[in-house]
């Protein structure tokens, strides 16, 4: 079929798309290219016949050459020549040149660039065109590349154009609106009674984008989420029920269900309303009720009005009743065959625990549905579940109970982090490891084929096999096995022999058979045996462990029993997240460098903070680039400074050298514990490393390096990361400044008492005292500071981590600031103070600019 768009040109109808003849030729010929090079010599020819024709200013071809320009540019080509071409079709009178100039704007074109200022004055004649469709041109180009200048710019007349008699444009206008409120949050309030009476609207379309609107005002401006509570909620809830009720409407219905596009806007503007608010909550809970009852859930768009209804509810004011309406909903999301359902249903479950944790439990049976779930579902969903068991479970014994039927029913899913998680459980339940050792090794002999299971059984065997052999530490709930020292050799054997283990399998079942070797002296000679096999392995790690563990074997028998004691209590707080004591973060493998634990377990170290307080980035020190420089690495001390402080000048190492020369730890064994004993120590008391040096946390009250006879004290190279300074500096503090009051809130008071070093003007010992003001008790409490770059800034670890109410007790907290800027720049700090009230977290933060001078 053949369309004329005037004497010349000639257009095609391509699937209801009128395309022109040019173009289309265009076209045929890219598809009809075998290569690349084919392709790029194509486009490189319509490229210039098209500059040729903007050079020649080409009228009449302006927009076939446009339409080529678009479907170049979709293509990854470059196309910038061909924007000003955009502009002069905007700005002709007929609306098919308009309609290509406006789709090529949003196309070629976005907010960044700055020949789209050129366009504002097209735009806002054609927002007051007397064509309705050209109007609607200008509002979808302005919805999709608004600017903030532009929305600045344009504003009234899409405010103005919210009042326009058609509908369309009414919705184009709404949606337009969003664009800029978000573009310029400032300009929210003008919108706010257009968007209210858009709620009053019939036309479906009109109502949701208004409704959107709303929910948009609502998120960047206080008075219009308070405005709407009291205006505008009784009539929301009054739509929603029309719409719940309404009859059927073919232009509307959807499997059923009438508009459950209005119903999902509907419900999210209700949920922001309500959320924070008594009396609006309680005016929307007899229609969610009925939301939750009516909708049919055997479609899927009734399955999205429930989810949606259900995040209300639990987002509201608190309601019981509703709030066990919606976990049942939820409940029976777990029993559906669709597997993104149960999906859904069970990230709504991990955040409905926290509110009623009785009502999730009831639904506890049907997270056996890993069973049966798809297999790309099985580690994303068995990770969820070890996560709810992880943050919830009530003891240590029903942790363990659980996380053995996941490794028993989904081990080869289980995340690394996760069974590291429950090796350090068990490592803490001392009460409990002879009965985790025999349900492990129940568990093996019917699940043997799952990885995580198998590392763990083993690590488990290796560290308590005597405990499994006599049955040691039986509780009430469990049987007597019969296990001999052979079994438990042959359970390890089997593990390294076995196809599917791969090398952490085998390093591990390494470590545990050179441990039963000790525990067990009647299998010695059987374990160097099998130990001895892979002497000549093609896995270099195999074969140097193998070669270590038989001379071990062989010829230190008189050490060994001392090499292969048991494990000490590993840091259960890094892993399963129970940080009490600091600010709540993240903790992942990749997160930082990993520190490799005894059995190969692989311990991440903690987190770095990286929020410097708010500071600017002038005042933050440019990380270091140095990979040798271990010690900064690990500890984020600048190795260079903290040399200069000393009066030692160390030239950088690479390796572990560089810890054994500043430490003067003598033998590399010795260093290798420190630097261990340390990070532990500093996990224990929950104080993440940073590396930028604005920012400074208290180092851990227990890390107590040893040095050999004669050597330097640490203190001269961490300069304050040891729990006890020098004497010699305590001793000469003395006050020389008046005691200030450096931060008071309603809950808390901080004063700092001054004092100076002899001989020493630029740095500042500086004594905090915290008081509690309130009359509740303040626990997990930490102090986090942050200076500019001139200065540097150590904390030594606070006297306590619970804080008296009502002032009967104070923490008290030693800091040192040096001012490299001595008698030029005055001191200056910011303060972030957390602590848990009510077991509920509370955050304090604040800057300190009122130091006495000559500081």
């Amino acid at each position: 079929m053949k369309h004329k768009f005037n004497g010349t040109q000639q257009a095609t109808e391509v699937n209801g798309v009128w395309v022109h003849d040019g173009v289309m030729d265009m076209i045929r010929a890219i598809r009809a290219c075998k290569t690349a090079a084919e392709e790029r010599a194509v486009v490189r020819k319509e490229c210039a016949a098209i500059r040729a024709a903007i050079n020649e200013n080409d009228q009449d071809y302006r927009h076939r050459n446009l339409a080529k320009l678009m479907f170049i540019h979709m293509l990854g080509y470059p196309t910038h020549f061909g924007q000003m071409e955009c502009l002069k079709l905007i700005a002709s009178s007929g609306f098919p040149e308009k309609r290509i100039g406006y789709l090529g704007l949003m196309l070629l074109l976005d907010e960044r660039q700055e020949v789209l200022m050129l366009v504002t004055n097209s735009l806002k004649q054609d927002l007051n065109h007397s064509n309705q469709y050209i109007v609607g041109l200008a509002l979808c180009a302005l919805g999709n590349i608004c600017s903030a200048e532009m929305a600045r710019d344009l504003a009234p007349e899409v405010e103005r154009l919210l009042q326009f008699r058609d509908p369309n444009i009414r919705k184009k206008a709404a949606l337009c609106s969003i664009r800029i409120i978000k573009k310029v949050p400032e300009l929210a309030e003008n919108f706010i009674n257009p968007a209210a009476a858009l709620l009053k609207e019939k036309h479906h379309g009109v109502l949701i984008t208004g409704v959107q609107l709303c929910t948009d005002l609502c998120k960047v401006s206080e008075d219009a989420l308070e405005y709407f509570r009291k205006k505008c909620t009784e009539g929301l809830v009054k739509t929603l029920k029309d719409v719940v009720n309404s009859p059927y409407a073919p232009e509307y219905d959807i499997a059923g269900i009438t508009d459950p596009f209005l119903h999902i806007r509907l419900l999210k503007l209700l949920r922001e309303l309500g959320q924070g608010d008594a009396d609006a909550s309680e005016c929307m809970n007899d229609i969610l009720a009925q939301v939750a009852t009516k909708t049919e859930s055997n479609k899927n768009a009734g399955n999205a009005i429930l989810y949606e209804c259900v995040e209300t509810i639990m987002s509201i004011e608190d309601n019981g009743g509703l709030r066990v309406l919606a976990i049942n909903i939820l409940g029976r999301f777990l029993s559906n065959r669709d597997n993104n359902i149960r999906y859904v249903a069970l990230n709504m479950l991990m955040k409905a625990i926290t509110v009623d944790a009785q009502a999730v439990q009831r639904h506890g049976a049907n997270l056996g549905m890993r069973k049966v779930v798809d297999e790309e579902f099985k580690g994303d969903l068995t990770a969820k579940i070890c996560s709810i068991v992880a943050k919830f479970s009530p003891e240590k014994i029903w942790y363990i109970d659980q996380m053995l039927k996941v490794l028993s029913e989904a081990g080869n899913f289980v995340k690394d982090e996760v069974w590291h998680a429950v090796i350090v459980v068990i490592s803490n339940a001392s009460d409990l490891h002879g009965y985790t050792v025999r349900a492990l090794y129940r568990a093996l002999q019917l699940s043997a084929e799952q990885e995580s299971l198998v590392r763990v059984a083993i690590w488990c065997i290796g560290e308590y096999g005597d405990l499994l052999v006599n049955n040691v530490g039986m509780i009430d709930v469990e049987d007597p096995i019969t296990v001999t020292e052979s079994d438990a050799v042959d359970v390890i054997e089997i593990a390294i022999k076995h196809h599917t283990s791969d090398l952490t399998t085998k390093a591990m079942a390494m470590v545990a058979l050179l441990k039963l070797s000790s525990r067990f002296p009647s299998c010695s000679e059987r374990i160097k045996d099998i130990v001895v096999q892979y002497k000549g392995s093609l896995v270099l790690e195999l074969q140097q462990r193998s070669i270590e563990m038989n001379s071990i074997i062989a010829k230190h028998q008189n050490i060994r029993s001392t090499l292969v004691e048991r494990m000490p209590v590993l840091d259960e707080a890094t892993f399963i997240g129970k940080r009490a004591g600091s600010i709540q973060a993240t903790v992942s493998p990749s997160a930082g460098a990993s520190i490799n634990l005894p059995n190969g377990v692989a311990k991440p170290t903690a987190a770095p903070l990286v929020d410097l307080l708010d500071l600017g980035s002038d005042d933050v020190p440019a990380p270091s680039s140095s990979s040798g420089d271990l010690l900064h690495d690990l500890l984020g001390v600048d190795l260079s400074t903290a040399s200069t402080q000393s009066g030692v000048n160390h030239a950088p190492k690479n390796g572990t050298n560089v810890l054994l020369d500043l430490l003067s730890i003598g033998s590399p064994t010795q260093s290798s514990q420190s630097v261990s004993d340390m990070l532990s120590s500093s996990q224990d008391n929950k104080t993440p490393f940073s590396p930028l040096e604005g920012l400074s946390s208290p180092s851990s009250n227990s890390i107590q390096p040893t040095s050999s006879a004669g050597a330097a004290p640490v203190i001269d190279f961490l300069d304050g990361f040891s729990s006890n300074p020098p004497k010699q500096e305590t001793e000469n503090n003395g006050t020389a400044y008046p005691s200030v009051v450096a931060f008071e809130s309603s809950n808390l008071k901080m004063v700092f008492n001054f004092s100076k070093l002899p001989g020493n003007p630029q740095t500042t010992v500086i004594e905090a005292t915290f008081t509690n003001l309130s009359t509740n008790i303040y626990s997990d409490f930490i102090f986090q500071a942050a200076v500019p770059k001139f200065l540097q800034l150590h904390l030594d670890p606070a006297s306590g981590n619970t804080l008296p109410a009502s002032g009967n007790g104070s923490i008290t907290q030693t800091l040192r600031v040096t001012n490299s800027q001595h008698g030029k720049k005055s001191l200056v700090m910011r303060i972030r103070i957390a602590y848990k009230m009510n077991n509920k977290d509370v955050l304090e933060e604040g800057q300190i600019s009122n130091f006495p001078r000559g500081l």
